[in-house]
């Protein structure tokens, strides 16, 4: 049996996230499983590095699968390419070791977050950024952010109902660019909760408009409530960049 590892990209905008649902197979994974069990004559099951949710975009989303295909990679990558709708498409394809798994040796993750910071509207940018036309103080989003890094319990920034899963997580960098009509968010960490940058940018966002300040980031981290930080912004600024392994 051979373990096969993918690298991804989608646009998600049309799909219902990763994760395979029953009632409906508007997904990622069940896209690449149909077609996968088709390739390898056989049934298959396909992990990722995580589930991103519905709209959210990925550039290096990674996975793998076993098959007793005799495939070679680079026919597997052909094969891929050729039959994916126009909307994602195989990256790369290489032979794993027997025991690898896409998300349980995943060491951390880049997610980018981008805004189109401007009163007038981006058409090209319109399905991977969020719109905010109020001016931003970037100072006092950095300053929010600084108090992000490091390891803490992040369960005031998830939406995940109650659970004995540690909410912990490791942030080892936000940072925060202004390019021409954007503002670019790049958070980089061992791990993310359920729409937990999502809540995170909600937050950092009425930092940046003056309607909390950078120190209430702090009080929100201690609290562990939800109710008590930002909103959960639009998927569709969002994309996962890079997974990372030892």
């Amino acid at each position: 049996m051979r373990n096969i590892r993918l690298r991804l990209q989608y646009e998600g905008t049309r799909y219902q996230g990763w994760q395979k649902q029953t009632s409906t197979d508007n997904t990622i994974q069940g896209k690449m499983e149909t077609l996968l069990t088709k390739m390898c004559g056989e049934p298959i099951e396909i992990s990722a590095s995580g589930r991103t949710d519905a709209g959210v975009h990925a550039l290096g989303q990674v996975a793998n699968f076993h098959t007793e295909s005799a495939m070679s990679v680079e026919e597997i990558l052909e094969y891929c390419n050729r039959y994916l709708p126009e909307d994602i498409a195989v990256v790369e394809v290489s032979e794993a070791a027997p025991r690898f798994h896409s998300r349980l040796n995943a060491t951390g993750k880049r997610y980018r977050y981008r805004i189109i910071n401007s009163q007038i509207p981006d058409v090209f940018w319109r399905r991977y950024a969020t719109e905010e036309p109020e001016a931003l103080d970037l100072d006092a989003m950095r300053k929010a952010a600084e108090r992000l890094l490091g390891e803490h319990d992040f369960k005031a920034f998830t939406s995940a109902k109650k659970s004995k899963k540690s909410t912990v997580r490791r942030i080892d960098e936000i940072r925060i660019e202004r390019i021409e009509n954007r503002v670019e968010f790049v958070f980089t960490g061992n791990g993310f909760l359920h729409h937990m940058i999502r809540i995170l940018m909600g937050t950092l966002l009425e930092v940046g408009k003056g309607i909390r300040t950078p120190e209430s980031v702090t009080d929100i981290l201690k609290s562990g409530d939800r109710a008590k930080a930002g909103a959960l912004v639009p998927a569709k600024g969002l994309v996962l960049e890079e997974v990372f392994y030892t």
